[in-house]
């Protein structure tokens, strides 16, 4: 694993990351949609790896209180200035989320670890990152875990060609990523940095290993990912409509490889019981 070239592909492309939830805003209306069930204004937030800060921007102006952490300086660096535009402000740090001792951060009611989990090529980071995250939730609080669904590549290719299909099936990446796709299992390899893709039937095994009860699973694109730029063309009333249509389906498990992206949402266990 080469965090480096992480860190540089993200310092390189800090806007295009703020820019994505604009041009494909669907990801950020159905995963916001789920978090508004647990999240209540005032209740304090961890984001780890949360890019230029549009959930922690987001959330800061529902009057949450607010830290963002990422490994690229530069998501760092343009995540200020959008939150001086939005007239918020909030703790931000430049580090790695397995290495978050020393930045003072104390616990949060919800942590969210929606972008480190698909660049850590080896389990035992995987596994560091979300212990890491836990040991900064309260009692009873709520961890938020994103990850790449190993069909996404696919997606892309048809919502985005024609064209790329071709090519795309000329490496041999890709082609292992049709057989861990067809075989249920997991892929790391190249993408649009070295990745980690996983199968949405080993989502909920890879989490039980944690003290974590689980609230649920979703699709954070739901069933619309591969419309998504057919959806721009619908008017507004129409699109609005699919949307909360697809707001149906976001949990049931036949339909989750329609999305790119997966969100797991635990409570921590104990405490969970403890309240009971």
């Amino acid at each position: 694993m080469n965090m480096q070239e992480v860190r540089k592909y993200y310092d390189d492309n800090s806007l295009k990351e703020w820019e994505r939830l604009e041009k494909n805003p669907l990801e950020f209306i159905f995963t916001t949609y789920k978090m508004d069930q647990y999240i209540q204004p005032g209740d304090s937030i961890l984001d780890i790896g949360g890019g230029p800060g549009r959930y922690s921007i987001h959330y800061a102006r529902k009057g949450c209180g607010v830290t963002l952490v990422d490994l690229s300086e530069k998501n760092i660096e343009l995540a200020g200035k959008k939150a001086e535009e939005s007239r918020v402000s909030f703790p931000m740090f430049a580090a790695d989320c397995r290495a978050l001792d020393g930045l003072g951060l104390g616990q949060y009611d919800h942590v969210f670890l929606m972008g480190p989990l698909y660049h850590l090529q080896r389990k035992e980071d995987r596994i560091q990152a979300v212990e890491s995250a836990m040991e900064h939730l309260k009692p009873g609080g709520f961890l938020y875990c994103s990850f790449i669904l190993d069909f996404a590549g696919l997606i892309y290719d048809l919502k985005n060609g024609p064209g790329y299909l071709p090519e795309d099936l000329g490496n041999q990446s890709t082609r292992g990523l049709l057989r861990s796709i067809i075989e249920g299992t997991e892929y790391v390899g190249p993408a649009f940095t070295s990745a980690y893709f996983i199968n949405q039937r080993q989502i909920e095994p890879f989490m039980q290993q944690f003290p974590l009860e689980k609230c649920c699973l979703f699709g954070q694109e739901g069933i619309l990912a591969l419309y998504a730029n057919q959806l721009q063309s619908f008017p507004q009333e129409e699109y609005d409509l699919w949307v909360e249509t697809a707001k149906e389906f976001l949990e049931l498990p036949e339909f989750l490889a329609f999305s790119e992206h997966a969100m797991y949402i635990g409570r921590e266990k104990e405490a969970a019981r403890i309240l009971i």
